[in-house]
């Protein structure tokens, strides 16, 4: 048989790196596999061959953890506003169970499995409906197995902190992220008090994901580190952010964006973006290093190849990409092979190639949370009316 694989608690306990996957809704989507809107994750069971060879391509890319595909996996999402789908909510989590569990045992990955908010807590559900909620997921989770639980995706730390409570009763090892900037959660918490609530509430792991760009998310942690810090708390900390530039974003990130969610190709940080990332996240005391939406296999590797002094090797997908561009040394044009050096890289200023195109936008903010009407959810599809009203309060701001 073979060695029993490390947990997430003892890798991180012993200082190593561990390096998680890419954004699998924004990938699939944009691989016709998940429809932007509702981004529910129905494809785990309607196309298991497209989730199963994105999980191995972050594998050989350098990926520690294989996150189970449940993102907007519960009952009441996957029910919302007009939604209607063949599969239950158990059916699509037990397969992205299986399809994370028979990919990181080709490897020495570990899997995930993950739960997020809830249209219910943005609709002023009560406490036990939101845990029943996230209870209904977790008991996939506990039958499965899963190596350890993450908690992401949370823009109102209290309803984050209800998550923690639900999953620390597996007894496994429990991560929890926002989708907070420096600015703290939609009610206004700021970083560190969030970590700091979920590190009592139970969290083992704390961080930030999605949302906003790597540096600002690193940030965030930095923040979130040093409350935990000044309160006397342990914790290990982890960061997985968009792969978009957002430096024009407000506390609601990428979302309040007029190119979200179709737009956003110009903002896409480079493979070398991503190394400046790795390495400002490891000098931060981050262990736990991956990404969100944007991220695509080719940027997972760019940070396992930044921190491969760190973790003593390099991602099997190396083979096939020179360090810092030295792949370039074979290229038939003499300009191009001059480009096969770290400073060229370091340096270069990516331009966008449109004449017309502002460096930043204008974000919506409309300043709308949980516990405004319009945050109230529904079953039925969104009405022509619902959606008039919509146009023309965005034609006003």
């Amino acid at each position: 048989m073979a060695p029993a694989k490390k947990g997430i608690l003892e890798r991180l306990d012993a200082g190593e790196v561990v390096i998680g996957d890419g954004g699998f809704v924004f990938a699939l989507e944009k691989r016709g596999y998940v429809k932007a809107g509702p981004w529910t994750p129905e494809a785990t069971v309607e196309h298991p061959e497209a989730v199963r060879q994105l999980h191995r391509e972050f594998l050989r890319s350098g990926s520690n953890v294989m996150q189970t595909f449940t993102f907007y996996a519960s009952d009441d999402k996957l029910e919302n506003r007009g939604s209607k789908l063949s599969f239950t909510g158990a059916q699509i989590n037990e397969a992205a169970c299986d399809l994370a569990r028979e990919v990181a045992n080709e490897g020495d990955a570990l899997v995930a499995g993950g739960v997020c908010q809830t249209p219910s807590y943005l609709s002023c559900k009560s406490e036990a409906e939101v845990k029943a909620i996230l209870n209904k997921q977790l008991d996939v989770f506990v039958k499965k197995d899963v190596d350890f639980l993450i908690a992401e995706y949370f823009e109102h730390v209290e309803e984050a902190v209800w998550a923690v409570e639900v999953l620390k009763e597996t007894g496994k090892p429990v991560a929890a992220c926002l989708c907070i900037g420096p600015d703290g959660d939609m009610h206004g918490v700021s970083p560190g008090e969030c970590a700091v609530r979920l590190v009592k509430a139970g969290a083992q792991i704390v961080g930030i994901n999605c949302h906003f760009d790597p540096m600002t998310c690193v940030k965030a942690v930095k923040m979130m580190k040093e409350g935990v810090e000044k309160a006397g708390l342990k914790a290990h900390y982890m960061v997985q952010p968009l792969a978009f530039h957002t430096p024009d974003c407000t506390c609601q990130g990428f979302i309040d964006l007029p190119e979200f969610p179709f737009g956003l190709e110009p903002r896409i940080l480079s493979r070398w973006d991503m190394h400046a990332y790795a390495r400002e996240a490891y000098n931060t005391g981050i262990r736990f290093i991956g990404g969100c939406c944007g991220f695509e296999p080719y940027h997972i590797r760019a940070i396992a190849e930044e921190l491969a002094p760190e973790r003593g090797f390099l991602p099997e997908a190396s083979e096939k990409h020179g360090n810092w561009g030295a792949g370039l040394e074979m290229h038939t044009k003499p300009w191009v092979r001059a480009r096969a050096r770290r400073d060229y890289w370091e340096n270069l200023k990516p331009a966008s190639g449109r004449p017309l195109c502002p460096s930043m936008s204008s974000p919506d903010a409309w300043g709308v949370t949980k516990g405004h009407s319009d945050l109230i959810q529904q079953t039925e599809a969104t009405s022509k009316d619902q959606l008039k009203q919509l146009f023309d309060r965005s034609k006003s701001q």
